[in-house]
């Protein structure tokens, strides 16, 4: 498992290697002068010893200050250096995390909870910028500061080093013991920030409900418990590293005081100079910081380590519907329209172990070109997923449904849902322009393309009584925005892609049925029509429908005109009654 997450960071480094290499050679630089610097300080106190000489004095102490200031830039490169690749890595994986949430398919997020992957796009993320930057820093600092710099103590005088060094070995052991405490409560507190995440986003998107059944206190108690554990495992994480740090402090300051105690006696007996002294003290200096340093540099390493595992989770998550090799291009232009189901069967897969009916159960049917279709029937019969298996928003099996005589499967998805507008039960609206939304399938769409799709959905007059009227920007969700103003602005989005399939997934249950019955007209007429799917349970809007599939238990078991089928004692008549007398009722 190290070994993997040691790969994958080879793997995000390995683009911007140069800056890596710019980085890591700055600081061997530095390293080196600091190895240096010590040795031309003991070169001027003990020539001073001997004979004082101004001149002398001057020429080590401007070589010094040379030194030390070109060790300060190579050090402020070595930095912005390495801390931009830590930069990069973390726009490439925002990139590369977005791109494959957008290849994933919508089961997926529903399986997975916005406010977790929000959290392990964003804060995960930074942890292992952290790690590129900091923690390679400190790293490679102290590599180099022990390789050069202990060679050099040991040839001035070994036995002070060893002693000085004596207290290393237990400043490992105790990073080593900790090493696994510190990563297990890292992954606690992302567990425990990611759940918080996810409160926040559901209350968030949910507020009018919050409000309506007035739990804000019952939500304000939740977040607490949330926010609690939080605090419980942050201020865990806090000690655990509190009291690591502390020690290795401790101990890396225990190394001076080895070397203050026996290094008095080695000059005394002359097994020393000061100058080699004033050195020894130096090193042991520049080894305390590193060292003491290598607790953070753990805990950047158990962070990242973490959000390893947890943004390698999303990316190795493979998308389900996927181009078949050898996928069929279909240029839209080419697209007739005729839509044909054979045997169409599908089930939702099961959680939690029992047993599940077909959503789709053996379903045939045939739509020709610019015919439109009404689908109506009760609710759970079936009508949503075969929607959404049109334009394979579900993974169903080859050789049911067909676009022109083409297996769907056979057909490179970018293509398919090139053909198809798809105008779902829930209409989503960006926090934008009411433009905006219309024309985001078409991004540079001309203005009278929306104004015509905006007329079309029957949302024009109202759009010009807004006071920007097209540039008014509706709120998140588009809630700003009536029910009835959602799905009309959501149709026109639809209309403007100009596909010769169009899909009305119950996407005008909040439109009165006079507005929807006309919609409906303007979509069955003029030269330029569609194949149109209109699923709905306004059966007044749906008897404008050149035929009407009725649905139940995920089977068709009625397909006619409105005129055939209301002459049927059938299910279809039974609906059709029953909404009469309700709307007898109003």
């Amino acid at each position: 498992m190290a070994q993997s997450r040691l790969r994958k960071l080879g793997q995000y480094l390995s683009p911007h290697w140069r800056g890596a290499a710019l980085g890591v050679g700055s600081l061997f630089i530095v390293n080196l002068l600091g190895t240096y610097i010590p040795l031309l300080i003991r070169d001027a106190i003990d020539k001073v010893q001997v004979a004082f000489n101004l001149n002398q004095v001057l020429y080590f102490v401007v070589l010094a200050f040379v030194l030390a200031s070109f060790m300060w830039v190579a050090r402020m490169v070595s930095r912005v250096a390495l801390f931009g690749v830590g930069r990069q890595v973390e726009f490439d994986l925002k990139q590369k995390l977005f791109a494959h949430f957008l290849t994933l398919e919508p089961s997926y997020f529903a399986a997975n909870t916005v406010g977790d992957l929000i959290n392990r796009a964003t804060s995960d993320v930074d942890n292992i910028r952290r790690l590129l930057g900091f923690a390679v820093l400190s790293l490679a600092n102290l590599i180099f500061a022990y390789a050069l710099t202990l060679p050099v103590m040991l040839s001035i005088d070994w036995r002070l080093s060893l002693l000085a060094l004596a207290v290393y070995p237990v400043m490992l052991v105790v990073v080593m013991i900790s090493g696994d405490r510190l990563r297990v409560q890292q992954q606690t507190v992302q567990e425990e920030l990611s759940n918080i995440s996810e409160l926040i986003q559901e209350d968030m998107s949910g507020i009018n409900l919050v409000k309506i059944y007035a739990q804000e206190e019952n939500e304000r108690q939740a977040f607490e418990v949330l926010n609690q554990d939080l605090l419980g495992a942050n201020l865990t994480l806090a000690k655990t590293r509190t009291v690591l740090f502390s020690a290795l402090r401790g101990l890396a300051s225990v190394s001076l005081l080895v070397v203050l105690w026996f290094g008095v006696g080695a000059i005394s007996n002359g097994s020393i100079s000061v100058g080699d002294f004033v050195a020894l003290l130096l090193y042991v200096e520049r080894l305390v910081f590193p060292t003491a340093l290598l607790g953070f540099t753990i805990t950047a390493y158990q962070r990242g380590e973490v959000s390893i595992d947890r943004i390698e989770s999303i990316l190795t998550v493979e998308a389900k519907i996927q181009d078949a090799v050898g996928a069929l291009s279909l240029e839209r232009s080419q697209v007739k329209g005729e839509l044909i189901a054979r045997h169409l069967t599908f089930t939702y897969p099961s959680f939690g172990g029992g047993s599940s009916h077909a959503a789709l159960d053996n379903v045939s049917f045939r739509v020709s070109p610019q015919e439109t279709v009404a689908i109506v029937g009760p609710i759970g019969s079936g009508k949503s997923t075969l929607a959404n298996a049109l334009p394979r928003l579900l993974e169903i099996a080859p050789n049911q449904l067909f676009l022109d005589g083409y297996d769907i499967t056979k057909l490179r998805i970018h293509d398919l849902r090139g053909a198809i507008a798809y105008v779902p039960q829930e209409s989503f609206l960006f926090s934008t322009t009411i433009r905006n939304n219309i024309r985001y399938g078409v991004p540079h769409a001309e203005e009278s393309a929306v104004l015509a799709a905006a007329k079309q959905a029957q949302i024009h007059d109202e759009v010009l009584n807004f006071p920007q009227q097209y540039d008014t920007v509706v709120g998140e969700r588009g809630i700003t925005l009536s029910g009835g103003q959602r799905q009309r602005t959501a149709l026109a989005r639809a209309l403007v892609i100009d596909a010769p399939i169009l899909i009305l997934d119950d996407s005008l249950s909040s439109v009165d049925n006079q507005t929807a019955t006309q919609i409906l007209k303007n979509l069955s007429e003029g030269s330029d029509r569609k194949t149109v799917i209109f699923i709905s349970h306004q059966l007044s809007a749906a008897a404008m429908a050149n035929r009407i599939f009725v649905m139940d238990q995920g089977k068709i078991v009625q397909s006619g005109t409105h005129e055939t089928l209301i002459t049927q004692n059938g299910l279809y008549q039974s609906l059709w009654e029953q909404q009469k007398f309700e709307e007898a009722l109003r």
